[in-house]
Formats: C-alpha cells, structure tokens, sequence
C-alpha cells in the first residue's frame, strides 16, 4: 500500500480500491480518421523535431483541470517546484478560451539519458497550502504536462489484461480519510530514429507514473519500501523524478495513435445505421406524399370539372390563398433562419477541414478558434438569407435594415451576454478558465469590425436580388381556420417532430458531450460529417411531413411550425444533458452547475 503507483507491473499488485478513479475517466478513446493523410505531408506548424543525444527537451506544465468541477487552475496554484523564472507560451484564441496556460517547469530531461531518483526540490507546506492540496485531491484534480507538444498520460490496466489512458495523472488520493501527495514520478519517454531519413531522435511517446512517497530524502524516495506521503503527518513535501528512455517503432507521424485509440468504434457504426433506419422511414413516408397523395390531388385540381363532378374542394387545395401569408413575428423568423444558416455553415466548413485532418488535436485551440473564425466569416450568409426572407414576407418595402440589425445583434448579443456573465462566476472563482479581458475585447472587434459588416453586406446582396416568386396569389381576406383536434395544437406537433432529429444523432452526442465535459480527445470527424448530413436531411423531411398534414388539416400557419418542428430537438438536447449531468459529471459545486447549464443552454 506504499506505493500508490498507477502503471506497469507493481499497479497490478496493488488493491483496486488504491486508485480511486472516477467512473467514466477511463479516456482515450478515440481514432485517427486518416493517418493516410498525416502520413502523405506534414501540415503546417506540426514538422517534427530532431533532438541529438544530450540535447535538453523542455517539460511545460499546464492547468489543473477536474471533471467534477470543470473549473481550471493554474499549475503553480499549487505548491509544486517553479523554475526561476515562469514563462508563459504563446496561445492562440482557442486555447486562452479553453482556459490553458502553459508555462515552463523546472524538469531537467537530456535526450537518451536516464535519471534515477533526481531530485528537485522541497517545498514547505503550511495550513493553506494543506487544505489546497485536501480540496484538489477531494474534487481529483488531474495535472496535465506536455514533452514536444504530446500530453502526458498514465496509463492503467483494465480487469480485462488491456491499457487505457488517462490524459495526465492525479494530484494525489484519498483513502479512508488520509490524502496522499503523488509527489514521485517516472516519465517514460519512447523515441525513434531514422538514420536513413533524419538525423538526431524523435519523440513518439510520453508517459507519467506518479507515487506517492514520504522519503525525507532523495536516497529514500525511490525504495520500494519506502511509506506514502501522508499530508496530514508531514509539513515538508521532496518533489522527486525519474527519467526513463524507451526506443520504438512508432513513426513521428503516427505517435497520436495510441493517444486516439478508438474502443468504441462499433457503437459508432451501430449509431449511424439507427440514423439511416430513421431517414429511411422519413423518406418514405415523404416520397409517398410527394409521389402519390400530392400527385394525385393536383391532377384532380386541374382537371376541368364538369356539372356531375363539380364538387366543394377539401384539403389542403382549400388554403391555396393563404398559405404564404405573412406569419406573425416575420421578422424574428427571418433573423432566426438566418441566425441558423450562419450556425449551418460554419459547422459544414469546420467539419469539411476536420474531415481532411486539418484540425489536429496536436494543435491545440485549433478547432475552437476555426469555428470562431468560421461563425464570423458566416455573418454574409446569415444577413442574405435573412433579407431574402424579409423581402418575401414584406416586399420591396420591407424593413430590410431592422431585419439586418436584428441578425446582427439578437442572437449573438445573446450568447456574448450569458457567455460574459458564465465568465464572471469562473473569475470570481479565481479559476484559470476565465477568459481574459483582453481576450474579450478582441471577441467584441470581431463580432463589431468583422461580422456586422458581413451581415449587412450579406444582406444588401440579399435584398438587391429579385423577390422569391410565389406560385400562387394571397387572397385579401385571411380564411377561417376550422378546430384543430389536440394533437394538431402546435406545442405538440413541434414536440413530436423534434424526436426524430434527436434520435438520429443522439449516439454521437454522447462522445461529444464526454469531448466537452469530460476532457476527452474527439477526432471521427468522418462519422461526425455522415451524422451532420442525415440530421439535415431528417429536419428537411419532418418538417416537409408535419407541414403536409397541417396543410390538410386547413391550418395555413405553417412558418413557425415548420421551422420549429426540427428545432425542438434542442429541447430533447437539453433534457439529455440534463441526464449527463446526474449520470456522468456528478457535480456538486454551485459555479461548476451554473457553467454547466450555461453553456449546455447555448
């Protein structure tokens, strides 16, 4: 029991209950969807580095981050060993919302030479510096280190015989009321070579043993006899390493494999073919209104009717002269489809270079700041399709400038609003995570220098372009519509076709959320793309479908209903993290719960 010790050998001897691993932590989970395309060239900013015998190789230290509380903190929070001086690296936008912050570490590691038992320094612990160390041990806080811009991670074997990874390694745990500092490491560095191709060595792996040890000196620390460092008996920690070589034949370009090792790759398979059986079913049923009722009803109508068959119309044919009438709120209609298409198309381009493996986790902030980027580019699209919509339900007249504004300022004032104030609880937290004011003011020259220009440029083109031609006339006086039955009443239909969107994506959901919350690495981009395009064809028919059978009901307001029988399913979105939360996250802090339904909210 004195060697709190996660990896190798001496982890299966030791009891299960010694590593107190919440469920769902155990991570990794993940493939890379085209090692082909990693293997053809190198991108960008991703050429590796040779390293010559000797060489120093820089450990850099990042937050400390937690599922339980999904608050980061600043690694030198913490009463761990500074270098003389702290540096902070260069971040892009992505990474400073992510709330990184990485920064040097005093860690001396020479290429291809092997430590034992250096250490490297001790720290005196005083009451606070105690109880930081309780709180973070109590919430399993993880420390997250990076070696030539690979994550460290302790690797654990399941009851089956086979690894899994954990990205970075505890702080320390607690059993049976005692809290134990992982104050020893080992890191086992693999490398590789070419000679034939490159001279010098490559890092392809980097992983981190961490123990537990109460050696007051460094001749003790690494004995395997040696007592766990019991924080509440000890006012002294000695901050100890080891450095491991290891030589491999993993390929540089291959050295993210195991880190995005894929166990669940057949529950991805089996959610694709749930999605296409309900995009089957959705597109018969449409093909049997488009190819057989609708049909036959228009050939009936324009048949030239004579005395026996003249006969009162019945349907939806009874509403031909109001089904474009200009619904109610017009204009928050127009700006939420727009506000949609700039959703839409940022997501399409963002997954189009995901698919091609341009956003590599190696990268880190990389898909966060693309798709900041990509939301803004779409504001012209957002802006066209919100002044075409306007000019179709008001004409040349139409308050195209209102309608812009609105697309412009609603709902991304909304969602810069609640992210504004999500950022005051992390701050007033004094968490890492919170968003620099700087960072803030660069995100409000986007939104202000960038995106509403591109809004009311979109939509000038929009209004410029000719007004959408009806196929049919709208009548002076509006038409009575009769009593519909219940289940006809709106709350109900656009709730009923919600679900079916929800179910198509539902699976893939599930790795997202874990992606988000809990701290996992997402690259089947692959799948990812195939569920976008079944969830577009699915809201494209069910609202095709509620809006037939409203129609033949004799109800011609179909606007709003037809856009939000698909957009109810963010209500099933909604209730779902809800479930996540009770289920996965268990959450018990009142700033981790307000972030949490802040940003599932959004």
């Amino acid at each position: 029991s004195a060697h709190l010790h996660p990896g190798g050998s001496q982890c299966e001897k030791s009891k299960p209950r010694m590593l107190s691993i919440p469920h769902g932590r155990h991570r990794w989970l993940l493939a890379l969807a085209h090692v082909g395309v990693a293997r053809a060239f190198y991108l960008p900013g991703f050429s590796p580095q040779e390293y010559q015998d000797g060489e120093q190789v820089d450990l850099k230290v990042n937050k400390l981050t937690s599922v339980k509380t999904q608050l980061p903190y600043a690694y030198y929070s913490l009463p761990y060993c500074q270098p003389k001086k702290i540096m902070e690296s260069v971040e892009n936008l992505g990474e400073t919302l992510m709330g990184d912050m990485i920064e040097n570490s005093p860690y001396e590691i020479k290429m291809r030479v092997n430590e034992t038992c250096k250490e490297l320094c001790k720290v005196k612990l005083g009451d606070a510096q105690k109880d930081r160390f309780r709180s973070m041990i109590e919430d399993e806080y993880l420390v997250n280190w990076m070696l030539d811009n690979l994550p460290a991670a302790t690797r654990y074997r399941r009851p089956g015989g086979e690894f899994t990874y954990m990205d970075g390694f505890l702080v320390g745990i607690m059993q049976n009321g005692h809290y134990f500092i992982h104050n020893h490491v080992t890191l086992d560095i693999q490398y590789h070579s070419n000679p034939d191709k490159y001279e010098g060595y490559r890092i392809v792996g980097f992983e981190v043993e961490p123990r537990s040890s109460g050696a007051k000196d460094v001749a003790q620390a690494c004995s395997p006899n040696v007592a766990a460092l019991d924080l509440d008996k000890q006012d002294e920690i000695l901050y100890s390493y080891d450095v491991r070589w290891t030589y491999s034949e993993v390929p540089w370009a291959s050295r993210w494999d195991s880190y995005l090792k894929m166990t669940g790759g057949q529950i991805h398979w089996f959610a694709i073919l749930n999605s296409l059986l309900i995009l089957v079913f959705l597109s018969g049923m449409v093909a049997m209104i488009m190819l057989r009722t609708l049909h036959r009803d228009i050939t009936q109508y324009n048949e030239v009717a004579t005395a026996e068959e003249a006969r009162e119309e019945t349907g939806w044919k009874l509403v031909h002269g109001d089904v474009f009438r200009r619904p109610r709120f017009s204009t928050l209609l127009a700006v939420s489809v727009g506000s949609g298409m700039q959703v839409l198309g940022m997501s399409v381009v963002t997954l189009f270079f995901a698919v091609l493996g341009l956003l590599s986790p190696a990268h880190r902030g990389s898909l966060l700041q693309s798709m900041m980027l990509l939301f803004t580019l779409m504001g012209i699209l957002a802006g066209y399709t919100s002044a075409r919509f306007c000019k179709v339900f008001e004409g040349d007249e139409g308050r195209w400038k209102f309608t812009t504004l609105m697309t412009a300022f609603l709902y991304p004032g909304l969602f810069f609003t609640i992210f504004f104030l999500l950022n005051l609880c992390i701050w007033g937290v004094k968490s890492s995570g919170a968003v620099p004011f700087t960072t803030m003011f660069a995100l409000l020259v986007l939104w202000f220098g960038v995106s509403v220009p591109l809004v009311f440029f979109g939509a000038y083109a929009g209004f410029r372009k000719p007004a959408i031609e009806l196929p049919v006339k709208v009548s002076a006086i509006p038409r009575a519509i009769p009593e519909q039955a219940w289940f006809s009443q709106p709350l109900f239909t656009s709730l009923v076709g919600g679900i079916l969107p929800f179910g198509a994506i539902f699976t893939e959901l599930f790795f997202i959320m874990s992606s988000i919350w809990l701290h996992q690495f997402y690259y089947l981009f692959g799948f990812l793309a195939l569920v976008l395009c079944i969830l577009m064809v699915t809201c494209a028919e069910i609202s095709i479908a509620l809006t037939y059978f409203q129609l033949t009901a004799e109800d011609y307001n179909w606007w709003w209903r037809s856009f939000l029988s698909s957009a109810s399913s963010a209500v099933y979105v909604f209730l779902y993290s809800i479930m996540y939360l009770n289920s996965r996250l268990h959450m018990d802090k009142t700033v981790s719960v307000i972030l949490y339904y802040g940003y599932m909210f959004l």
